[in-house]
């Protein structure tokens, strides 16, 4: 959401709370004094709930599609005219979080170099007059971005422990680079809207999608508690890739969080998984009893890039719509 939208919505929210405190008829400087109130929380609540960092955990070997990997990360793959990573980044800036972290190992150094400016590519477009491309190029002058290293692969929690020292804000969005969101909204940006919703200042949010029962133990599916406002879900419970017989429900995790500084102090203390790995899932069941965790069932349509398969179909659907 832009400033002019986010500003569109305060100022009929402001109009909601003018006609409400009209109709109650009470004193005109009464009624003002209510009105600052109501717009001063408002004001501040935005403030300490908005998102500026974003970590992009990419570390991964990309097993499944080698040998391609071996010499081009999975995420530098091609959809159209960009690359995976570069909807996964533009995603971050249409959401208004300019400060991106990447979470890398060895080798896949091609993935921040392709974001970085190179000065003399863009003198040689400018002087060939092909304006459309340098223009291009410059979308991303507004982001800071930052790399950080995970040695060994111990698990998407161990990959944002690395980030640790970097992380600022209250709340921090994670974006894994499998998952695409195609739709009037993406991913991170409903997960944002539904935070605006909520009026404790410490909570944490996932991206769900109803799958198919069968299909249960390859996610982290929540359990929730009952209650729903619109697509939001309050979670009493969070199971990782649970038997389809024991799934709670058919609600999966798909590859998008926003998650508080405080589970941050958590990972480190989580058990370790069977294979030994750190997740985060762990860490968010950790914290359940003292934060709240809602679930937001994302409109639009979902694409796995994680597979050779997924990522075909990624090929042709994206294909179309950037041609249009």
């Amino acid at each position: 959401m832009n400033e002019e939208s986010e500003a569109i919505e305060e100022y009929e929210e402001c109009n909601e709370y003018c006609r409400f405190l009209f109709n109650l008829r009470i004193p005109l400087f009464l009624c003002f004094l209510l009105f600052l109130f109501f717009v001063l929380r408002y004001r501040l609540h935005s403030s300490l709930m908005k998102i500026t960092q974003a970590i992009l955990p990419v570390a991964g070997l990309g097993t499944r599609f080698l040998p391609w990997t071996k010499v081009v990360p999975k995420e530098l793959l091609p959809l159209h005219t960009r690359p995976i990573i570069a909807y996964i980044v533009d995603e971050c800036l249409d959401a208004g979080i300019n400060d991106i972290c990447f979470v890398i190992n060895h080798g896949k150094e091609s993935i921040p170099a392709y974001f970085r400016e190179n000065a003399r590519l863009n003198e040689e477009l400018k002087e060939r007059g092909k304006l459309s491309l340098l223009q291009s190029l410059k979308k991303y002058r507004k982001a800071n971005f930052h790399v950080v290293y995970q040695e060994e692969m111990l698990g998407d929690g161990h990959a944002l422990l690395q980030a640790k020292s970097w992380v600022e804000s209250p709340m921090i969005a994670v974006l894994f680079g499998d998952d695409l969101f195609v739709g009037a909204k993406s991913g991170i940006q409903q997960l944002i809207d539904a935070s605006k919703k909520v009026p404790k200042k410490e909570c944490a949010f996932v991206a769900t999608e109803n799958i198919p029962r069968e299909f249960t133990n390859r996610y982290g599916i929540i359990d929730p508690d009952g209650s729903i406002v619109k697509n939001v879900r309050k979670v009493k419970g969070l199971v990782e890739k649970p038997d389809p017989s024991k799934a709670p429900s058919t609600l999966g995790i798909v590859g998008r969080y926003l998650i508080p500084r405080s589970t941050f102090d958590v990972l480190p203390r989580v058990q370790l998984g069977k294979d030994g790995e750190i997740r985060l899932i762990d860490a968010l069941i950790a914290q359940l009893k003292k934060l709240p965790i809602y679930a937001v069932e994302c409109e639009g349509k979902r694409i796995d890039t994680g597979t050779p398969e997924g990522y075909l179909k990624a090929v042709g659907m994206l294909g179309i719509l950037d041609a249009e």
